[in-house]
């Protein structure tokens, strides 16, 4: 399996190229924006394992960033590491209450801030909250980015994955299409209700190898549920 994926929140394109290619080196794959609202659009589209936000961003300072991704069921359990140049403890304290996971001062040590993102990472694992599972051994890696029903590794693109994140965290309850529109793509996607059909087919076609399909259950007249039982 590949490494996981990090994003890069970065306004400064010579230190956001030395970071991405920094972290390239060490195997990780990487998303990269120069501000929030960037980021916020890849983010729409992409799950990563980790952000690296840097506090001092245009128009949305890292800080109020990190607050609305704790505010959004989909993003809240990524863990974020703010890059500062403040190491006062009262900013420290405002980061932590946001919810940033950990901190690296400029300037910092490629050692260091390795270091770090391997530490965080660890602790995003260690608790469970990077595994799901689902019955039939079917098994949500969010660190790697990657689905598995038993050895078999399921393909399926960005959209797919998240939609089958929000099942898979929200079992046997019906959700219409405009609630999984508003779950899923989230409040300012403009795209109509049949989108949602689109994509429920594109992830049980990813899924019928298996037969884990049939989990994807669609009630009729209403909108779609995620079983926890696979039947046969």
């Amino acid at each position: 399996m590949s490494e996981p994926k990090i994003m890069v929140v970065e306004d400064e394109a010579p230190v956001r190229a030395l970071l991405c290619a920094t972290l390239e080196a060490e195997g990780y794959r990487v998303l990269e924006a120069a501000d929030a609202e960037e980021a916020e659009t890849l983010l729409a589209g992409d799950l990563p394992a980790l952000i690296l936000l840097d506090w001092m961003l245009p128009r949305m300072s890292g800080l109020e960033f990190t607050r609305r991704l704790k505010k959004d069921e989909m993003l809240r359990e990524v863990p974020v590491i703010m890059l500062t140049a403040r190491g006062e403890e009262e900013y420290k304290v405002a980061g932590l209450e946001a919810g940033v996971d950990d901190y690296v001062t400029k300037p910092f040590s490629t050692r260091e801030l390795l270091a770090r993102i391997r530490a965080v990472l660890r602790r995003a694992g260690s608790d469970g909250a990077d595994i799901i599972e689902a019955p039939g051994d079917l098994r949500m890696d969010l660190a790697r980015h990657s689905v598995t029903a038993g050895d078999l590794v399921l393909t399926m693109g960005p959209t797919e994955f998240r939609l089958l994140h929000f099942f898979m965290t929200h079992p046997e309850r019906v959700y219409s299409r405009d609630q999984l529109l508003d779950r899923v793509w989230g409040r300012n996607a403009y795209i109509e209700e049949r989108t949602v059909d689109v994509h429920i087919r594109r992830l049980r076609k990813a899924m019928e190898t298996t037969g884990h399909d049939r989990l994807i259950q669609t009630v009729r007249g209403v909108g779609y549920r995620f079983s926890a039982q696979l039947t046969a």
